[in-house]
């Protein structure tokens, strides 16, 4: 059988998640796989028959290079949802027949939780018809909340991000000598990693987010008011970060109260937007106070020009040590960071898939000021490494070079 590698990627994309792609294809090619193949569009591609030669699409170092500095993902991604496992199955038949083809080796889907369970189920697959074909998960989520790992792959590059724009947000508000709130809405369905690290923005040259809403804690909405109040009465400008799943006693979504929600994706998942809308509305007619509602959406995701450069050299580590894994007989495992004690430094090791798939890990609630309003200095602590350093990007005609499939 030949040494051949498959990768693809799934899910959300982020800032450095080519970094894992890169770290996957380097680390074949060291460890002399055969051929390097990549699903275009996941593994809903792959079912397709689209997949590509990657030694053909990365041909230098400074392909490398720029792959490593490309947002989003190089392959494609997709939300695709296979069925439970069975002998016989059609899909996982199609599948296998096309992983045969290919004399693949080892098989590495980057991806966050929806993705993990692709690699579960795909590994308990192989284990039922005897195929010695390896899966291994690599790590990857702006949202951070895979459990297990300390942290995933972009994740801090979404903290940068965010962080830097808050502080520009609370900059700009101070403009005007006039009372306003400003309510900014972050990604965050479940847990609220990215917005919690708006509070990094805080420094001796900014004072930080007034207010602080993550979903891991009951939105209080006459509490919410009173204190927005008190604070425009005191300060007159206010700026306020709420995750986009910020949800009520009674189970509704923020979004949920002003209207219905705009449906769900392939793994059922509630598809959440106007949390921060909804709520500046909410301010202006009860406080009659002028207000702003900013979603940052997508370039949490997408600002590789202000990547943390840890961040980058984690997800390289991880797609690499995916692909490691495999080749020396793990499979149903995922890559995972390891952070020592004391001193920041991260390294890298694999766990039980099993343990990881369809888990969520939220900020732990003691990382949360008592009343839910903000985040503790723990969670500083956590978060703050993770931000640090800027990659040297490559730039052709004034602007972040990309590589495109």
């Amino acid at each position: 059988m030949a040494h051949n590698v498959i990768v693809g990627q799934s899910g959300g994309p982020t800032a450095v998640i080519n970094a894992s792609l890169a770290g996957v294809f380097s680390k074949a090619r060291e460890l002399g796989a055969d051929r390097i193949y990549g699903m275009i569009n996941g593994i809903e591609g792959l079912l397709n028959g689209k997949y590509c030669d990657l030694e053909e699409k990365i041909t230098s170092k400074e392909d490398l290079s720029v792959l490593c500095q490309t947002p989003s993902s190089f392959l494609g991604s997709c939300r695709f949802k296979l069925p439970e496992p069975e002998a016989g199955n059609e899909i996982y038949d199609k599948l296998f027949n096309i992983l045969a083809e290919l004399e693949i080796e080892v098989f590495v889907y980057i991806g966050g939780n929806d993705s993990m369970d692709t690699i579960k189920k795909l590994s308990k697959y192989a284990g039922l018809i005897g195929s010695t074909i390896k899966f291994m998960g690599a790590p990857k989520t702006i949202d951070n909340d895979l459990a297990v790992t300390d942290h995933t792959p972009g994740f801090g590059s979404a903290a940068k991000y965010i962080a830097t724009v808050i502080k520009e947000i609370i900059r700009d508000s101070y403009v005007y000598n006039l009372k306003s709130v400003t309510v900014v809405e972050i990604m965050g369905r479940n847990a609220g990693w990215l917005t919690g690290a708006s509070v990094l923005a805080k420094g001796t040259d900014c004072p930080g987010p007034d207010l602080i809403y993550l979903p891991e804690v009951p939105f209080d909405m006459d509490n919410f008011v009173a204190k927005v109040k008190k604070l425009t009465e005191e300060k007159g400008n206010v700026v306020v970060a709420v995750s986009e799943g910020v949800t009520l006693a009674d189970g509704r979504n923020i979004c949920e109260i002003d209207g219905e929600i705009e449906g769900l994706d392939a793994f059922g998942h509630k598809i959440l937007s106007g949390a921060a809308s909804f709520l500046a509305k909410y301010l202006a007619k009860n406080l009659g106070v002028k207000t702003r509602a900013i979603e940052l959406n997508t370039p949490q995701r997408a600002a590789s020009h202000i990547a943390s450069l840890t961040d980058v050299q984690e997800a390289f580590m991880t797609g690499a040590f995916a692909v490691q894994g495999g080749f020396s007989g793990k499979t149903g495992e995922m890559a995972i960071i390891c952070r020592n004690e004391g001193e920041y430094k991260s390294y890298a090791d694999s766990f039980d898939i099993n343990k990881i798939a369809n888990e969520v890990k939220q900020v732990p609630i003691e990382w949360i000021c008592e009343d839910g309003t903000y985040v503790t200095d723990e969670f500083v602590s956590y978060v703050l490494p993770l931000i640090q350093g800027e990659p040297q990007l490559i730039y052709k005609n004034g602007l972040p070079a990309h590589l495109s499939l």
